[in-house]
């Protein structure tokens, strides 16, 4: 993840909802003013609305990338900025540690709320991550179209721009909220939280979360889901899990979607298992596609098996 990912905070601080109806068809927007090359770090507390304002039109300028620029009291930091830069910008690097610990800490705090109230809703929650292009938006709408007719199914769709996937997701008949983080790259609890109120009643159900195409920041924000499911295809190489660790191992499931090409691109399935399993042992691996439908079945019967663990789990607290 980023030293300070302050883009989390700015989209919960900045953000506004619209709604359609009660049906689950209204979109969430999450303006934000960051992304993972420029940080918006607040040393002295929150930002004043002057600044938001100029923040999200566009009123900065920086002259090269990785540039540091004092503001009032803040300052804008590259994600890979040294101790000089932070001198520079009036910071030390335990204070930037210090910021993103806040940060996380309020993410957390929210996650642990949602995670209560899905529960108490006997709904299961997962967090589906991957990089662009993966198939997550696919393997959702056979999914959902599948799965709706045994149980409630919702879908939270997480992407930078547009409503396309949310659209994906309603035409087969389950409903979607479509939250845009604008320069944001992952979605967070205060988000997901917003988006749930948005959706009608999905007890003893499902609600998947497609998060923000993103295998670096996703994985240290909590949501308040049951488990995260992270994808890569086939047509990404064998080696995601060693270059993107802290996704896999914060990860239950492994999906690995396009299987129906593996031959053609002589994709080595057990030289992935085994890298993912170095990074986390416990992990489970499902090789699907999303475009034939194969390995459905087992990923339906992981899904029932979190659910019923998911209960137990509720009746023992309970007891």
């Amino acid at each position: 993840m980023c030293t300070v990912c302050g883009c989390s905070e700015q989209a919960s601080l900045a953000g506004h909802a619209e709604a359609d109806d009660a049906q689950g068809q209204g979109r969430y927007y999450a303006h934000v003013q960051d992304d993972c090359d420029r940080h918006h770090v607040h040393p002295h507390g929150d930002q004043s609305p002057q600044h938001s304002y100029q923040a999200r039109h566009g009123h900065h300028h920086h002259d090269r990338p990785g540039h540091q620029q004092a503001h009032g009291g803040q300052a804008f930091l590259s994600c890979g900025a040294g101790p000089a830069a932070l001198k520079a910008a009036g910071m030390s690097s335990e204070r930037v540690i210090q910021i993103g610990r806040d940060i996380l800490g309020k993410n957390n705090g929210i996650a642990a709320a949602n995670r209560a109230r899905f529960v108490a809703d006997d709904l299961l929650v997962f967090n589906l991550v991957s990089s662009p292009g993966a198939g997550k938006t696919s393997l959702l709408v056979r999914a959902a179209s599948e799965l709706r007719r045994s149980r409630p199914i919702g879908v939270i769709e997480g992407d930078q721009q547009t409503s396309n996937d949310a659209e994906r997701i309603r035409a087969v008949g389950v409903p979607a909220i479509q939250i845009n983080t604008g320069k944001g790259c992952h979605l967070d609890a205060a988000m997901i939280g917003e988006a749930y109120r948005r959706l009608p009643l999905l007890a003893r159900g499902i609600l998947f979360i497609e998060n923000v195409g993103n295998l670096v920041c996703p994985a240290a924000f909590d949501l308040g889901e049951a488990c995260k499911i992270v994808m890569l295809s086939t047509t990404e190489g064998e080696d995601k899990p060693l270059k993107y660790p802290d996704m896999f191992a914060a990860s239950s499931l492994m999906l690995i979607n396009k299987i129906d090409l593996a031959s053609v691109l002589e994709f080595e399935l057990g030289r992935t298992i085994e890298y993912a399993r170095r990074v986390n042992p416990t992990v489970e691996v499902l090789a699907v596609s999303a475009r034939t439908g194969e390995g459905f079945g087992a990923l339906y019967a992981w899904i029932d098996k979190q659910a019923a663990h998911q209960r137990r789990a509720a009746e023992d607290t309970k007891r």
